[in-house]
C-alpha cells in the first residue's frame, strides 16, 4: 500500500511538472530605446576640435618702400591651411537630447579652428632688396593672413563645412544605433 501511494504521488508530481512546463512561455523582446550615457557624451566632447573643411592657400604679398636713391622691395610667398569646424570643448550641457531611437544635436556654426594657420616653415622670400625690420615682415604676414581668411571664410565654404559636419555627425550617431538623427545649427 505504501508503494502504491508513492507511485501515485510520483505520477501526480510528474504530471504536474509536465503540465507546468507546457504552460510556461518564453519570449524575447528587444529594447528599442538607446541610452546614451554621460560618459559617451564626454567622449564625443573629448574629441576636441572637429574639422569639417580645410582650405589650402598660397598668397604672394609684397611691399615697396620709396627711397632717396632707390626703392626697397619685399615680396614673400605664404602657405597656409584654414580649417573650419567646431570646438567640442565649448559645447554646453544642452547640446544633445535623446528620445528613444532619435537624437537631436544643437551645434554651433562652423568657425575657424586655428588662428595660426600659416605654415611659416614653408614661407619663402620671393624678392627682397634693401633692409627690412621684423615689424615689416610681421606686417606682410598679417596681410597674407587677412587675405587667406577673406578667401576662405566665404558663405559657400561655411555652408560646405556645415554640410560635411552634418554628414559626419549623422554617421557617428547612426553607428551608435540611433535611427533618427536631427542636427540643428545655432
Amino acid at each position: 500500500m505504501l508503494i502504491a501511494a508513492g507511485v501515485v504521488i510520483g505520477i501526480v508530481v510528474v504530471w504536474w511538472l509536465i503540465r507546468g512546463v507546457q504552460q510556461t512561455e518564453v519570449s524575447i523582446e528587444a529594447d528599442q530605446t538607446i541610452d546614451i550615457t554621460p560618459e559617451q557624451i564626454e567622449s564625443i566632447r573629448a574629441i576636441g576640435q572637429w574639422e569639417f573643411l580645410s582650405i589650402s592657400n598660397e598668397e604672394l604679398v609684397d611691399t615697396t618702400r620709396k627711397g632717396l636713391f632707390r626703392d626697397d622691395h619685399l615680396a614673400r610667398i605664404y602657405y597656409g591651411t584654414v580649417r573650419l569646424g567646431i570646438d567640442m570643448q565649448k559645447m554646453d550641457s544642452t547640446w544633445i537630447t535623446v528620445q528613444g531611437d532619435s537624437i537631436t544635436m544643437w551645434l554651433p556654426r562652423p568657425t575657424l579652428l586655428d588662428k595660426n594657420f600659416i605654415d611659416e616653415a614653408r614661407t619663402k622670400s620671393f624678392h627682397e632688396s634693401g633692409r627690412w625690420k621684423p615689424t615689416d615682415r610681421e606686417t606682410l604676414y598679417r596681410r597674407a593672413q587677412q587675405r587667406m581668411l577673406r578667401y576662405s571664410m566665404t558663405p559657400q565654404n561655411i555652408e560646405t563645412a556645415r554640410k560635411n559636419g552634418e554628414t559626419q555627425m549623422k554617421r557617428v550617431m547612426q553607428s551608435m544605433g540611433f535611427m533618427h538623427v536631427n542636427i540643428q545649427w545655432k
